[in-house]
Formats: structure tokens, C-alpha cells, sequence
């Protein structure tokens, strides 16, 4: 199906790795230019530029840290030298980590927050100019907000930041015409899982496989889907959207 995604331009952070690579690759084959960016050079942003350039040579891969803004400065100016506007940005860049509340040091309550909430910010605000009538954000959030997850107070904090964030700019700037949504994720199934021990592996992925209405975890290709379909007119009227990419999991 043509989802008339051809010749748009997009901007994806966090796209190196796992659920941002994905969706990366995905826009990339529809025929969407994309810049997107990692915060270190190395063999998985290598491997990607090989990709994108068999695909095409309208795409890239560049050096920046979202929680920077001097590098999200230069970033967005990357996208206005290359393509002059934005008609999708997806704001997937995040960290995160595994620390009992308790113990939870301002330091690393204040790195994760950098990242995963003024780091959306950033890009959002410096995107700005480059929006137009029918662009779309979409910002990638997770559907552990919903339950809370035990030494994850600072992330799913972030992350529940994101609805707030994505509902207030989609009212502010729905009548530019610039769409705000949200995906909400389950469980995807990314490198980061497939690298655990093969039987704590195993566990987790039959312990939430067996949550979800479909009987299994997510892929990023899964997700890239929801991405395709909110960049493209198809969701011309989905805004403020909170959208469950988690196989129906309770």
C-alpha cells in the first residue's frame, strides 16, 4: 500500500539501535529522507549508514546528544541544510536505568530527565520552523507508565511527562496543522533483550508474551508501522493521541 510517505522528510532521534533503528529503516524504504542521530559513534551507526545507503543516498546519520542543546542546535541545522523543512519528527532518544528509589541520586534523576524529557524539548521547540501544515511528532513513550515498574521512579516519570507534553502542543499548534502524538509501548523486542543470558531471556520474554492478547512481544517493525501511519494523511485527523503499541498486553 502507498501511504504517499514518498519525498517527505523526517527527522528520528535515538535511531542507531534497536525500536529507533527500526523505524529509521522503515521510513527510509517508503521513501522518506531521514536524518537521524546517536550520541556515540560505532560499529551499530556504521552498519546503519551501510544500510541507509543502499536504500538511498538522501539519508544520515549523525553525531548528537539530545540532553546537549548546543548539539540539538546543531542537529536541527543539519535538517534545515538538508532538506529545508520537517514534515516528521520522532523523538525516540531516552536512557534509562535500574535504581532503587531510595539510593537514587539527583545526578542520575537529572541525566535520565535531560534526555528523555528536555531532550524531546529541544528537538521539538528547534523543529518549530521547520513544521508546516500537516507535519507530525510523534513521541515515543511507554505503557509502564500505566502500571509502574519498581527502580524505574525516574524513567517512567519521563516518560509519563510526554503525554502532558505531546496534549498541551497538540491544542497549542493544531491550528498550524502540526499533529502530536504519542506511542504508547509494550514490551519490543530489541537487541538489549536479545543480548540477556539465553535463560533470563527466555523467561521474560514467555513471562510477557503470555500478558498480551496476541501471544507475543512487539518489534520494532511493529512500531515503525504506528510511525507510517501517523506520518502519513491516513491519521490527517489523529492529534493529542495516546496510541497503545503493546499487543494488547494487562
Amino acid at each position: 500500500m502507498d501511504l504517499g510517505l514518498i519525498g517527505k522528510q523526517a527527522l528520528v532521534t535515538g535511531g542507531t539501535r534497536g525500536i529507533g533503528r527500526g523505524v529509521v529503516l522503515a521510513l527510509a524504504r517508503a521513501g522518506v529522507d531521514v536524518i537521524t542521530c546517536c550520541r556515540q559513534e560505532g560499529e551499530a551507526a556504521v552498519s546503519l549508514k551501510r544500510e541507509l545507503k543502499e536504500i538511498g543516498d538522501r539519508h544520515e546519520v549523525v553525531r548528537a546528544d539530545v540532553a546537549d542543546p548546543a548539539q540539538v542546535d546543531d542537529l536541527l541545522s543539519a535538517c534545515r541544510d538538508r532538506f529545508g523543512r520537517l514534515d516528521l519528527v520522532v523523538n525516540n532518544a531516552a536512557v534509562i536505568s535500574h535504581v532503587p528509589y531510595a539510593e537514587l541520586e539527583p545526578a542520575e534523576w537529572a541525566r535520565v530527565l535531560a534526555t528523555n524529557v528536555t531532550g524531546t524539548h529541544l528537538v521539538i521547540q528547534g523543529a518549530l520552523p521547520l513544521l508546516g501544515e500537516g507535519s507530525s511528532v510523534v513521541n515515543i513513550s511507554s505503557k509502564s507508565i500505566e502500571v509502574g515498574i519498581p527502580l524505574r521512579a525516574h524513567y517512567t516519570t519521563t516518560k509519563a511527562a510526554l503525554h502532558g507534553l505531546t496534549k498541551s502542543l497538540a491544542r497549542e499548534f493544531g491550528d498550524r496543522g502540526i499533529r502530536f502524538n504519542v506511542l504508547s509501548l509494550g514490551v519490543i523486542r530489541t537487541e538489549a533483550l536479545e543480548a540477556m543470558p539465553e535463560q533470563q531471556r527466555t523467561a521474560m520474554v514467555e513471562r510477557y508474551s503470555g500478558k498480551t492478547s496476541l501471544g507475543r512481544l512487539g518489534t520494532p517493525d511493529d512500531v515503525a508501522g504506528a510511525v507510517l501511519w501517523l506520518a502519513s494523511d491516513l491519521a490527517r485527523y489523529v492529534t493529542g493521541g495516546v496510541i497503545p503499541v503493546d499487543g494488547g498486553i494487562a
